[in-house]
């Protein structure tokens, strides 16, 4: 009868497990994907989201107390809600949009949702620290709202957006590791299935190292971007 401590050794470990030798890069590309296309999104709604908050705030050229309370309010509530209790409260609104709330695609909605109101005051911050000297001389030259935001505002804030923009993956990075428990796939479930309830601490470990070096990388393309565009 073998001995425990022949079975762990029979047990194959590293690039002998076939979950990390076949099912860890999948994972990670699955992991990518998601995270990409929720960061788009997010940046594609959050950012006229944070842009509206700046614009109806009291200095803002659109000032409107009423719209920005309301969309304040929104944005706070969304800020609050744990990511894992918004993914299951929203299983079936993905299953209506997306056919199944199981697998990496079916996570990219959840992903949106949650970061969408994070990204948009990460915008909104980013802007109003905006020497408001600029503004008003810009609005003392004549210029209109729009080139006032666009022209002034924005192009101040660029760097701090694009850095903004990186907390924003990194965090996105983070939550598809959560949706990965819960059926979201990518590296999460592979930590989930096989580190955890197989109790194989070597995958735990590759997803671990894999998930570090993915936001090492993200940061280091934030910050080059961030220089680049930094023309103060």
């Amino acid at each position: 009868m073998a001995t425990i401590a022949q079975l762990a050794a029979d047990k194959p470990t590293w690039f002998d497990n076939p979950a990390i030798s076949k099912r860890l890069w999948p994972a990670t590309l699955e992991t990518l994907y998601m995270t990409g296309l929720s960061s788009l999104i997010t940046v594609a709604l959050g950012l006229p989201l944070g842009l509206l908050l700046v614009a109806t705030s009291a200095r803002g050229v659109l000032a409107n107390k009423a719209v920005n309370s309301v969309l304040g309010a929104i944005v706070n509530i969304g800020r609050s809600i744990p990511f894992i209790i918004l993914m299951i409260a929203l299983i079936p609104f993905t299953r209506l949009v997306m056919g199944s709330a199981i697998g990496w695609t079916s996570a990219v909605l959840p992903l949106a949702v949650a970061a969408i109101p994070f990204f948009a005051r990460l915008v909104e911050t980013s802007v109003l620290a905006v020497d408001p000297g600029k503004v008003e001389a810009a609005t003392m030259m004549g210029a209109t709202g729009r080139q006032v935001m666009f022209g002034v505002q924005v192009r101040e804030a660029l760097p701090g957006i694009v850095q903004g923009i990186t907390v924003l993956v990194i965090t996105i990075v983070g939550y598809s590791a959560i949706a990965g428990v819960l059926g979201g796939g990518g590296l999460g479930t592979l930590a989930y299935n096989y580190g955890y309830q197989r109790y194989q601490s070597d995958t735990m470990i590759a997803t671990v190292v894999v998930i570090v070096l993915i936001v090492q990388v993200v940061q280091m393309l934030g910050d080059m971007f961030s220089r680049l565009v930094d023309h103060r």
